[in-house]
Protein backbone atom coordinates (compact mmCIF):
# COMPACT_ATOMS: atom_id res chain seq x y z
CA UNK A 1 0.00 0.00 0.00
CA UNK A 2 1.49 3.26 -1.18
CA UNK A 3 1.32 6.32 1.47
CA UNK A 4 -1.09 9.47 1.28
CA UNK A 5 1.21 11.71 3.18
CA UNK A 6 4.92 11.26 4.58
CA UNK A 7 6.66 13.31 7.06
CA UNK A 8 9.86 13.04 6.58
CA UNK A 9 13.05 14.54 8.25
CA UNK A 10 11.77 14.54 12.04
CA UNK A 11 12.94 13.84 15.42
CA UNK A 12 9.74 11.54 16.06
CA UNK A 13 8.98 11.17 19.34
CA UNK A 14 5.96 8.37 19.17
CA UNK A 15 5.05 8.19 22.78
CA UNK A 16 5.03 4.13 22.20
CA UNK A 17 7.47 2.62 24.57
CA UNK A 18 8.43 -0.51 22.47
CA UNK A 19 9.61 1.81 20.03
CA UNK A 20 10.38 5.51 21.56
CA UNK A 21 11.94 7.11 18.22
CA UNK A 22 11.60 7.16 14.50
CA UNK A 23 12.73 9.23 11.89
CA UNK A 24 9.92 9.41 9.06
CA UNK A 25 5.77 8.48 9.63
CA UNK A 26 3.74 7.20 6.66
CA UNK A 27 -0.35 8.32 6.52
CA UNK A 28 -3.53 6.27 4.57
CA UNK A 29 -6.80 6.24 4.99
CA UNK A 30 -6.93 8.34 8.13
CA UNK A 31 -4.51 6.23 10.13
CA UNK A 32 -0.75 5.58 10.47
CA UNK A 33 0.27 3.24 8.13
CA UNK A 34 4.30 2.54 9.32
CA UNK A 35 6.74 4.50 11.23
CA UNK A 36 9.82 4.39 10.74
CA UNK A 37 13.71 5.72 9.37
CA UNK A 38 13.62 7.77 6.22
CA UNK A 39 14.20 5.32 3.61
CA UNK A 40 11.63 2.88 5.07
CA UNK A 41 8.85 5.74 4.48
CA UNK A 42 9.64 7.27 1.73
CA UNK A 43 9.84 3.64 -0.01
CA UNK A 44 6.01 3.85 0.62
CA UNK A 45 5.77 7.32 -1.47
CA UNK A 46 3.88 6.90 -4.62
CA UNK A 47 2.89 9.20 -7.68
CA UNK A 48 0.28 11.29 -5.46
CA UNK A 49 1.96 10.48 -1.97
CA UNK A 50 2.30 14.00 -0.36
CA UNK A 51 5.67 14.55 1.13
CA UNK A 52 6.52 16.76 3.96
CA UNK A 53 10.13 17.44 5.06
CA UNK A 54 10.27 18.39 8.51
CA UNK A 55 13.57 19.89 8.39
CA UNK A 56 14.43 18.24 11.44
CA UNK A 57 10.89 19.64 13.77
CA UNK A 58 9.76 17.62 16.48
CA UNK A 59 6.86 15.11 15.19
CA UNK A 60 4.57 13.98 17.93
CA UNK A 61 1.14 12.74 18.18
CA UNK A 62 -1.72 15.42 18.51
CA UNK A 63 -1.88 16.80 21.96
CA UNK A 64 -4.95 15.98 24.06
CA UNK A 65 -6.65 18.86 26.02
CA UNK A 66 -7.83 16.59 28.59
CA UNK A 67 -10.11 19.66 30.16
CA UNK A 68 -11.45 22.59 28.24
CA UNK A 69 -14.90 23.79 27.02
CA UNK A 70 -16.24 24.59 23.43
CA UNK A 71 -17.96 27.81 25.05
CA UNK A 72 -14.64 29.36 24.60
CA UNK A 73 -15.50 29.38 20.33
CA UNK A 74 -18.06 31.98 21.65
CA UNK A 75 -16.24 33.85 23.70
CA UNK A 76 -13.35 34.81 21.50
CA UNK A 77 -15.98 37.50 19.79
CA UNK A 78 -15.86 38.42 23.45
CA UNK A 79 -13.29 42.45 24.97
CA UNK A 80 -10.83 39.99 26.46
CA UNK A 81 -9.85 41.65 29.56
CA UNK A 82 -6.70 40.20 30.74
CA UNK A 83 -4.05 41.48 32.05
CA UNK A 84 -6.31 45.39 32.12
CA UNK A 85 -5.62 47.06 35.49
CA UNK A 86 -7.58 50.06 37.44
CA UNK A 87 -10.63 52.15 36.35
CA UNK A 88 -8.82 54.04 33.56
CA UNK A 89 -7.57 50.97 31.44
CA UNK A 90 -11.17 49.17 31.91
CA UNK A 91 -12.69 52.38 30.99
CA UNK A 92 -11.42 52.75 27.65
CA UNK A 93 -11.28 48.94 26.99
CA UNK A 94 -15.14 48.75 27.37
CA UNK A 95 -15.15 52.15 25.44
CA UNK A 96 -12.95 50.86 22.09
CA UNK A 97 -15.64 47.29 22.46
CA UNK A 98 -19.06 49.37 23.09
CA UNK A 99 -18.32 51.84 19.66
CA UNK A 100 -17.23 48.31 17.89
CA UNK A 101 -20.11 46.50 18.60
CA UNK A 102 -22.95 48.79 18.62
CA UNK A 103 -25.62 46.03 18.09
CA UNK A 104 -24.59 43.72 20.80
CA UNK A 105 -27.34 43.10 23.89
CA UNK A 106 -25.10 42.59 26.31
CA UNK A 107 -21.47 44.05 26.09
CA UNK A 108 -19.26 40.39 27.83
CA UNK A 109 -15.75 40.68 28.90
CA UNK A 110 -13.83 37.57 29.58
CA UNK A 111 -10.35 37.49 32.18
CA UNK A 112 -10.94 39.65 34.70
CA UNK A 113 -8.36 39.78 37.56
CA UNK A 114 -10.58 39.49 40.97
CA UNK A 115 -8.38 42.38 41.95
CA UNK A 116 -8.94 44.48 38.93
CA UNK A 117 -9.68 47.50 40.77
CA UNK A 118 -8.16 47.12 43.84
CA UNK A 119 -12.00 46.55 45.78
CA UNK A 120 -14.58 43.86 45.40
CA UNK A 121 -16.06 45.30 42.15
CA UNK A 122 -19.95 46.52 42.34
CA UNK A 123 -22.41 47.79 39.74
CA UNK A 124 -21.21 51.12 40.86
CA UNK A 125 -18.40 50.59 39.48
CA UNK A 126 -19.49 48.93 36.10
CA UNK A 127 -21.76 52.19 35.82
CA UNK A 128 -19.09 54.52 36.29
CA UNK A 129 -17.53 52.73 33.32
CA UNK A 130 -20.53 52.64 30.90
CA UNK A 131 -23.56 53.56 32.53
CA UNK A 132 -26.44 53.84 29.42
CA UNK A 133 -25.69 49.84 28.09
CA UNK A 134 -25.51 46.89 29.76
CA UNK A 135 -22.34 45.49 30.65
CA UNK A 136 -20.57 42.49 32.31
CA UNK A 137 -17.57 40.83 32.85
CA UNK A 138 -16.48 37.38 33.73
CA UNK A 139 -13.59 36.48 36.30
CA UNK A 140 -10.93 34.79 34.56
CA UNK A 141 -11.91 31.25 36.30
CA UNK A 142 -15.49 31.24 35.27
CA UNK A 143 -16.87 31.30 38.46
CA UNK A 144 -17.94 35.08 38.93
CA UNK A 145 -19.24 37.45 36.89
CA UNK A 146 -19.87 40.99 37.43
CA UNK A 147 -22.78 43.43 35.79
CA UNK A 148 -24.08 47.32 35.95
CA UNK A 149 -27.44 48.02 37.13
CA UNK A 150 -29.00 48.00 33.46
CA UNK A 151 -27.47 44.55 33.37
CA UNK A 152 -28.87 43.08 36.20
CA UNK A 153 -32.10 45.11 35.34
CA UNK A 154 -32.76 43.77 31.87
CA UNK A 155 -31.70 39.99 33.32
CA UNK A 156 -34.00 40.20 36.49
CA UNK A 157 -31.53 39.77 38.75
CA UNK A 158 -31.08 43.38 40.50
CA UNK A 159 -33.86 42.37 43.26
CA UNK A 160 -32.33 39.11 43.58
CA UNK A 161 -33.41 35.54 43.05
CA UNK A 162 -33.60 32.03 44.07
CA UNK A 163 -30.80 29.69 43.29
CA UNK A 164 -29.85 26.61 43.61
CA UNK A 165 -26.85 26.01 46.87
CA UNK A 166 -23.74 27.20 45.66
CA UNK A 167 -24.82 30.07 43.42
CA UNK A 168 -25.68 32.98 44.82
CA UNK A 169 -26.89 36.67 43.21
CA UNK A 170 -24.28 38.88 45.98
CA UNK A 171 -27.23 41.50 47.75
CA UNK A 172 -26.09 44.22 49.66
CA UNK A 173 -27.62 46.28 52.13
CA UNK A 174 -29.74 48.20 50.16
CA UNK A 175 -32.26 45.31 49.17
CA UNK A 176 -30.64 45.26 45.40
CA UNK A 177 -28.05 43.13 43.85
CA UNK A 178 -24.12 44.28 44.38
CA UNK A 179 -23.59 43.11 40.93
CA UNK A 180 -21.75 40.21 42.03
CA UNK A 181 -22.73 36.72 40.31
CA UNK A 182 -21.30 33.68 42.09
CA UNK A 183 -21.30 30.34 39.99
CA UNK A 184 -22.79 29.53 36.50
CA UNK A 185 -27.25 29.77 37.48
CA UNK A 186 -26.36 32.92 38.78
CA UNK A 187 -24.84 34.49 35.82
CA UNK A 188 -26.76 32.64 33.12
CA UNK A 189 -29.55 35.27 32.92
CA UNK A 190 -26.57 37.03 32.08
CA UNK A 191 -25.82 34.66 29.52
CA UNK A 192 -29.10 34.63 28.26
CA UNK A 193 -29.69 38.35 27.50
CA UNK A 194 -26.04 38.03 25.69
CA UNK A 195 -27.27 35.33 23.31
CA UNK A 196 -24.99 32.99 24.03
CA UNK A 197 -26.92 30.90 26.90
CA UNK A 198 -27.45 27.34 24.32
CA UNK A 199 -23.20 27.14 24.36
CA UNK A 200 -23.28 27.11 28.51
CA UNK A 201 -26.71 24.63 29.46
CA UNK A 202 -24.97 21.88 30.12
CA UNK A 203 -22.35 23.67 32.30
CA UNK A 204 -25.22 25.65 34.09
CA UNK A 205 -27.87 23.39 34.63
CA UNK A 206 -27.46 20.15 33.38
CA UNK A 207 -30.23 20.55 31.40
CA UNK A 208 -30.85 20.77 27.49
CA UNK A 209 -31.99 23.70 25.77
CA UNK A 210 -35.95 24.39 25.36
CA UNK A 211 -36.35 22.91 21.77
CA UNK A 212 -36.35 22.51 19.15
CA UNK A 213 -33.76 24.66 18.67
CA UNK A 214 -34.50 26.40 14.96
CA UNK A 215 -32.02 25.44 12.13
CA UNK A 216 -30.22 29.19 12.21
CA UNK A 217 -29.81 29.00 15.82
CA UNK A 218 -27.80 25.51 15.45
CA UNK A 219 -25.85 27.23 12.56
CA UNK A 220 -24.83 30.24 15.07
CA UNK A 221 -23.89 27.60 17.29
CA UNK A 222 -22.02 25.17 15.33
CA UNK A 223 -19.93 28.18 14.25
CA UNK A 224 -18.91 29.29 17.85
CA UNK A 225 -17.48 25.00 18.10
CA UNK A 226 -16.06 25.96 14.47
CA UNK A 227 -14.29 28.91 15.57
CA UNK A 228 -12.58 27.47 19.17
CA UNK A 229 -11.89 24.49 17.06
CA UNK A 230 -9.89 26.51 14.64
CA UNK A 231 -8.00 28.08 17.68
CA UNK A 232 -7.51 24.91 19.31
CA UNK A 233 -5.87 23.08 15.83
CA UNK A 234 -3.54 25.95 15.53
CA UNK A 235 -2.27 24.74 18.41
CA UNK A 236 -1.84 21.23 17.87
CA UNK A 237 -4.54 19.99 19.39
CA UNK A 238 -6.16 16.24 17.63
CA UNK A 239 -8.52 15.76 20.64
CA UNK A 240 -10.70 17.26 23.09
CA UNK A 241 -12.06 16.78 26.44
CA UNK A 242 -14.92 19.28 27.15
CA UNK A 243 -16.34 19.84 30.53
CA UNK A 244 -19.75 21.40 29.75
CA UNK A 245 -21.33 19.67 27.07
CA UNK A 246 -24.95 18.17 26.96
CA UNK A 247 -26.63 15.69 24.12
CA UNK A 248 -27.04 18.99 22.07
CA UNK A 249 -23.37 19.58 22.02
CA UNK A 250 -23.05 16.21 20.77
CA UNK A 251 -25.72 16.12 18.38
CA UNK A 252 -23.85 19.66 17.17
CA UNK A 253 -20.77 17.83 16.67
CA UNK A 254 -22.61 14.97 15.02
CA UNK A 255 -23.80 17.00 12.38
CA UNK A 256 -20.38 18.54 12.28
CA UNK A 257 -18.54 15.30 11.64
CA UNK A 258 -21.44 14.60 9.23
CA UNK A 259 -20.43 18.13 7.43
CA UNK A 260 -17.00 17.11 7.69
CA UNK A 261 -16.57 20.62 9.64
CA UNK A 262 -14.97 18.46 13.08
CA UNK A 263 -10.89 19.23 13.21
CA UNK A 264 -10.81 17.35 16.66
CA UNK A 265 -11.63 14.41 18.30
CA UNK A 266 -14.30 15.35 21.10
CA UNK A 267 -15.86 14.12 24.14
CA UNK A 268 -18.30 15.17 26.18
CA UNK A 269 -19.44 14.22 29.50
CA UNK A 270 -23.00 14.20 31.01
CA UNK A 271 -23.38 16.78 33.78
CA UNK A 272 -24.79 15.62 37.12
CA UNK A 273 -26.08 18.47 39.59
CA UNK A 274 -26.05 18.11 43.57
CA UNK A 275 -29.86 18.56 42.97
CA UNK A 276 -30.93 15.82 40.36
CA UNK A 277 -32.40 12.50 40.68
CA UNK A 278 -30.56 9.73 40.37
CA UNK A 279 -32.91 8.86 37.50
CA UNK A 280 -31.39 11.68 35.43
CA UNK A 281 -28.04 9.04 35.01
CA UNK A 282 -30.82 6.97 32.08
CA UNK A 283 -29.45 10.49 30.18
CA UNK A 284 -25.77 9.90 30.71
CA UNK A 285 -25.95 6.20 29.52
CA UNK A 286 -28.29 6.68 26.57
CA UNK A 287 -25.47 9.44 25.52
CA UNK A 288 -22.66 6.88 25.98
CA UNK A 289 -24.71 4.46 24.04
CA UNK A 290 -25.56 6.77 21.51
CA UNK A 291 -22.47 8.67 21.09
CA UNK A 292 -19.41 5.99 21.03
CA UNK A 293 -17.53 7.04 17.54
CA UNK A 294 -14.29 7.77 16.38
CA UNK A 295 -14.89 10.91 16.33
CA UNK A 296 -17.67 12.03 18.84
CA UNK A 297 -18.51 10.19 21.84
CA UNK A 298 -19.82 10.44 25.46
CA UNK A 299 -19.43 7.88 28.44
CA UNK A 300 -18.21 10.49 31.37
CA UNK A 301 -20.69 11.98 34.05
CA UNK A 302 -19.19 15.64 34.96
CA UNK A 303 -19.84 16.99 38.88
CA UNK A 304 -18.55 20.24 40.43
CA UNK A 305 -17.54 19.25 44.56
CA UNK A 306 -16.93 23.15 44.78
CA UNK A 307 -15.92 26.33 43.37
CA UNK A 308 -13.05 28.11 43.55
CA UNK A 309 -10.16 29.64 46.06
CA UNK A 310 -10.46 33.40 45.01
CA UNK A 311 -14.50 33.44 45.88
CA UNK A 312 -14.13 31.98 48.79
CA UNK A 313 -15.99 29.11 47.65
CA UNK A 314 -13.19 26.27 47.23
CA UNK A 315 -14.30 23.16 50.13
CA UNK A 316 -11.31 23.43 52.59
CA UNK A 317 -10.17 21.19 55.63
CA UNK A 318 -9.49 24.43 57.31
CA UNK A 319 -10.66 27.89 57.86
CA UNK A 320 -9.44 30.67 55.07
CA UNK A 321 -6.98 32.84 56.44
CA UNK A 322 -8.44 35.92 58.00
CA UNK A 323 -11.86 34.35 57.61
CA UNK A 324 -12.73 32.69 60.99
CA UNK A 325 -15.55 29.66 60.39
CA UNK A 326 -15.50 29.68 57.20
CA UNK A 327 -14.35 26.92 55.00
CA UNK A 328 -17.24 26.82 52.40
CA UNK A 329 -19.00 23.83 51.53
CA UNK A 330 -19.25 20.24 49.63
CA UNK A 331 -22.21 20.92 47.01
CA UNK A 332 -23.19 17.50 47.24
CA UNK A 333 -23.16 15.79 50.66
CA UNK A 334 -20.89 13.76 51.01
CA UNK A 335 -23.22 10.36 52.03
CA UNK A 336 -25.45 11.08 49.06
CA UNK A 337 -21.99 11.44 46.78
CA UNK A 338 -21.07 7.92 47.70
CA UNK A 339 -24.64 6.63 46.38
CA UNK A 340 -24.27 8.79 43.39
CA UNK A 341 -21.04 7.66 42.89
CA UNK A 342 -21.92 3.97 42.97
CA UNK A 343 -24.80 4.41 40.91
CA UNK A 344 -22.50 6.20 38.26
CA UNK A 345 -19.97 3.16 38.59
CA UNK A 346 -22.46 0.12 38.50
CA UNK A 347 -23.56 1.87 35.21
CA UNK A 348 -19.69 1.47 33.48
CA UNK A 349 -19.28 5.11 33.09
CA UNK A 350 -16.89 7.24 34.16
CA UNK A 351 -16.46 10.04 36.81
CA UNK A 352 -14.71 13.16 36.07
CA UNK A 353 -15.42 15.91 39.69
CA UNK A 354 -14.53 19.51 39.97
CA UNK A 355 -12.65 19.77 43.23
CA UNK A 356 -9.73 22.67 44.02
CA UNK A 357 -10.30 22.62 47.87
CA UNK A 358 -8.74 19.99 49.97
CA UNK A 359 -11.80 19.16 51.69
CA UNK A 360 -13.89 18.56 48.13
CA UNK A 361 -10.81 16.26 47.46
CA UNK A 362 -11.46 14.09 50.19
CA UNK A 363 -15.10 13.90 49.79
CA UNK A 364 -14.75 12.72 46.38
CA UNK A 365 -12.03 10.31 46.91
CA UNK A 366 -14.35 8.41 49.37
CA UNK A 367 -17.10 8.95 47.09
CA UNK A 368 -14.94 6.51 44.56
CA UNK A 369 -13.61 4.34 47.37
CA UNK A 370 -17.07 3.67 48.45
CA UNK A 371 -18.38 3.08 44.58
CA UNK A 372 -15.16 -0.06 44.11
CA UNK A 373 -15.80 -1.46 47.15
CA UNK A 374 -19.52 -1.86 45.98
CA UNK A 375 -19.24 -2.13 42.68
CA UNK A 376 -15.33 -3.67 42.66
CA UNK A 377 -12.81 -1.87 41.67
CA UNK A 378 -12.80 -1.85 37.81
CA UNK A 379 -10.35 0.14 35.05
CA UNK A 380 -12.63 3.40 34.54
CA UNK A 381 -10.29 5.57 35.49
CA UNK A 382 -12.32 7.82 37.35
CA UNK A 383 -10.95 11.51 37.54
CA UNK A 384 -10.56 14.57 39.55
CA UNK A 385 -10.16 18.12 37.52
CA UNK A 386 -7.62 20.69 39.15
CA UNK A 387 -6.63 19.29 42.96
CA UNK A 388 -5.04 22.80 44.02
CA UNK A 389 -5.07 22.07 47.48
CA UNK A 390 -5.18 18.05 48.94
CA UNK A 391 -4.33 16.55 52.22
CA UNK A 392 -0.89 14.87 52.73
CA UNK A 393 -2.77 11.57 54.11
CA UNK A 394 -4.86 11.64 50.89
CA UNK A 395 -1.97 12.04 48.40
CA UNK A 396 -1.18 8.11 48.12
CA UNK A 397 -4.98 7.13 47.81
CA UNK A 398 -5.09 8.60 43.76
CA UNK A 399 -2.60 5.55 42.71
CA UNK A 400 -4.24 3.47 45.16
CA UNK A 401 -7.54 4.03 43.94
CA UNK A 402 -6.64 4.47 40.45
CA UNK A 403 -7.62 7.98 40.35
CA UNK A 404 -6.84 10.26 37.29
CA UNK A 405 -4.97 13.44 38.58
CA UNK A 406 -6.21 16.02 35.92
CA UNK A 407 -4.44 18.80 36.29
CA UNK A 408 -3.85 22.04 34.21
CA UNK A 409 -0.46 23.84 35.38
CA UNK A 410 -1.67 27.23 34.10
CA UNK A 411 -3.50 27.33 37.10
CA UNK A 412 -0.60 27.53 39.62
CA UNK A 413 -0.23 31.01 40.66
CA UNK A 414 3.10 32.68 39.48
CA UNK A 415 3.81 29.53 37.08
CA UNK A 416 1.81 31.28 33.72
CA UNK A 417 -0.85 34.01 33.76
CA UNK A 418 -1.61 34.18 37.32
CA UNK A 419 -0.39 35.76 39.94
CA UNK A 420 1.57 34.55 42.73
CA UNK A 421 0.99 37.90 44.77
CA UNK A 422 -2.59 37.73 46.84
CA UNK A 423 -2.25 33.79 46.75
CA UNK A 424 -1.60 34.08 50.91
CA UNK A 425 -5.36 35.74 51.28
CA UNK A 426 -6.92 32.25 50.28
CA UNK A 427 -4.30 29.77 51.12
CA UNK A 428 -2.29 30.11 54.11
CA UNK A 429 1.33 29.66 54.38
CA UNK A 430 1.76 26.90 56.05
CA UNK A 431 -0.47 25.00 53.32
CA UNK A 432 1.45 26.14 50.16
CA UNK A 433 3.56 22.73 50.32
CA UNK A 434 0.15 21.17 49.60
CA UNK A 435 -0.82 23.25 46.93
CA UNK A 436 -0.74 22.84 43.00
CA UNK A 437 1.17 19.33 43.42
CA UNK A 438 2.04 18.10 40.27
CA UNK A 439 5.36 15.69 40.67
CA UNK A 440 4.36 14.35 43.94
CA UNK A 441 1.35 13.21 42.69
CA UNK A 442 3.55 11.47 40.12
CA UNK A 443 6.09 10.35 42.13
CA UNK A 444 3.32 8.65 44.34
CA UNK A 445 1.98 6.76 41.35
CA UNK A 446 -0.79 9.50 40.34
CA UNK A 447 -1.89 9.23 36.89
CA UNK A 448 -1.46 12.67 35.02
CA UNK A 449 -3.48 14.31 32.41
CA UNK A 450 -2.77 18.10 31.58
CA UNK A 451 -4.96 20.27 30.48
CA UNK A 452 -5.76 23.90 30.20
CA UNK A 453 -9.50 24.60 31.04
CA UNK A 454 -9.67 26.52 28.02
CA UNK A 455 -10.92 29.21 28.13
CA UNK A 456 -10.26 29.92 31.71
CA UNK A 457 -6.46 29.97 30.71
CA UNK A 458 -4.60 29.97 27.50
CA UNK A 459 -5.13 26.92 25.51
CA UNK A 460 -1.38 26.04 24.63
CA UNK A 461 -0.05 22.95 25.68
CA UNK A 462 3.59 24.60 24.65
CA UNK A 463 3.07 26.89 27.11
CA UNK A 464 1.45 24.86 29.59
CA UNK A 465 4.84 22.68 29.22
CA UNK A 466 7.05 25.35 29.57
CA UNK A 467 4.82 26.11 32.92
CA UNK A 468 5.65 22.44 33.92
CA UNK A 469 9.35 22.86 33.77
CA UNK A 470 10.16 26.19 34.54
CA UNK A 471 7.91 26.86 37.61
CA UNK A 472 9.57 28.15 40.94
CA UNK A 473 8.82 26.76 44.17
CA UNK A 474 6.50 28.95 46.58
CA UNK A 475 8.38 30.18 49.77
CA UNK A 476 8.62 26.57 51.80
CA UNK A 477 7.20 24.48 49.41
CA UNK A 478 8.84 21.75 47.19
CA UNK A 479 9.83 22.14 43.80
CA UNK A 480 7.14 20.72 41.66
CA UNK A 481 8.21 20.80 38.26
CA UNK A 482 7.68 18.10 36.21
CA UNK A 483 10.25 16.46 33.38
CA UNK A 484 9.34 17.88 29.30
CA UNK A 485 9.14 14.11 28.46
CA UNK A 486 6.23 13.62 31.60
CA UNK A 487 4.81 16.67 30.65
CA UNK A 488 4.63 15.61 26.84
CA UNK A 489 3.22 11.98 28.21
CA UNK A 490 0.34 13.73 30.07
CA UNK A 491 -0.70 15.75 26.65
CA UNK A 492 -0.46 12.47 24.20
CA UNK A 493 -0.43 9.01 25.17
CA UNK A 494 -1.18 9.96 29.31
CA UNK A 495 -4.07 12.33 27.81
CA UNK A 496 -5.18 9.45 25.71
CA UNK A 497 -5.60 6.90 28.40
CA UNK A 498 -7.04 8.80 31.02
CA UNK A 499 -10.31 9.61 28.19
CA UNK A 500 -10.18 5.85 27.37
CA UNK A 501 -8.88 6.78 24.21
CA UNK A 502 -5.31 4.69 24.04
CA UNK A 503 -6.46 2.43 21.30
CA UNK A 504 -7.48 5.51 18.93
CA UNK A 505 -4.98 8.44 19.54
CA UNK A 506 -1.99 9.20 21.61
CA UNK A 507 0.86 7.32 20.20
CA UNK A 508 2.48 7.54 16.62
CA UNK A 509 2.53 3.76 15.64
CA UNK A 510 0.77 1.37 12.84
CA UNK A 511 -2.74 1.46 12.99
CA UNK A 512 -3.16 4.16 15.28
CA UNK A 513 -5.43 7.35 14.17
CA UNK A 514 -3.37 10.38 11.81
CA UNK A 515 -3.19 12.45 14.82
CA UNK A 516 0.15 14.47 14.24
CA UNK A 517 1.44 17.69 15.64
CA UNK A 518 5.13 18.74 13.73
CA UNK A 519 6.77 21.46 16.42
CA UNK A 520 8.43 24.26 15.07
CA UNK A 521 11.72 23.22 16.56
CA UNK A 522 13.48 20.39 18.43
CA UNK A 523 11.69 20.46 21.48
CA UNK A 524 14.31 19.07 23.65
CA UNK A 525 16.60 21.11 22.59
CA UNK A 526 14.45 24.34 22.90
CA UNK A 527 15.06 26.43 25.73
CA UNK A 528 12.86 26.14 28.43
CA UNK A 529 12.16 29.81 28.61
CA UNK A 530 11.32 29.85 25.15
CA UNK A 531 8.77 26.76 25.17
CA UNK A 532 5.88 28.87 24.91
CA UNK A 533 6.79 31.00 21.95
CA UNK A 534 7.34 27.51 19.93
CA UNK A 535 5.03 27.64 16.99
CA UNK A 536 3.04 24.51 15.70
CA UNK A 537 4.24 23.85 11.60
CA UNK A 538 1.49 21.52 11.41
CA UNK A 539 -1.52 19.52 12.80
CA UNK A 540 -3.06 16.38 11.34
CA UNK A 541 -6.18 15.10 12.56
CA UNK A 542 -7.83 11.70 11.17
CA UNK A 543 -5.23 12.06 8.17
CA UNK A 544 -6.64 15.81 7.47
CA UNK A 545 -4.74 18.77 7.66
CA UNK A 546 -6.54 20.91 10.29
CA UNK A 547 -3.76 23.54 10.56
CA UNK A 548 -1.27 24.14 8.17
CA UNK A 549 0.33 27.93 8.62
CA UNK A 550 2.77 28.15 5.75
CA UNK A 551 3.52 25.90 2.79
CA UNK A 552 7.00 24.21 4.43
CA UNK A 553 9.97 24.63 2.67
CA UNK A 554 10.93 21.45 1.03
CA UNK A 555 7.86 19.71 1.07
CA UNK A 556 6.94 18.15 -2.48
CA UNK A 557 3.33 17.89 -3.99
Amino acid sequence: MKAEMIITNAKVLTMDLTRPHAEAVALSGGRILAVGTRAEMEALAGPETRVVDAGGRTLLPGFVENHMHLFGGAELQHLQLTGVQGMAALKAAFAAFAAANLDAPVLMAEGVDYGILGHAVTRADLDAVLADRPIAMRAMDHHTVWANTLCLERAGLLHGAAMPVGHEVVMGPDGLATGELREFEAFDPVLALAGVARMYVGISTGAEPPGPVPTAHRAVDKAHIERGMRHCAARGFTTLISMDGNRYTLELLAEMEAEGRLLQRVKVPFHLKPEMDLSELDRASAMSADFQGDWVRSGTVKMFMDGVVDSRTAYMTEDYPGVPGHRSMPLFDPERFKAVCTEIDRRGLQIAVHCVGDGAVHVTIDGYEAAGQANGFRDLRHRIEHIELITRDDIPRLAALGITASLQPAHAPGAMDFPLAGMEAVIAPHRWPDAYLWKTLADHGAKLAFASDWPITDVSALRSLQATVTRRPYLGAADERVSLMDGLVAYTSGGAWAAHLEHLTGTLRAGMAADLVLIDGNIETIPAENLGQTGIALTICGGRVTHDPKRMAGEIN
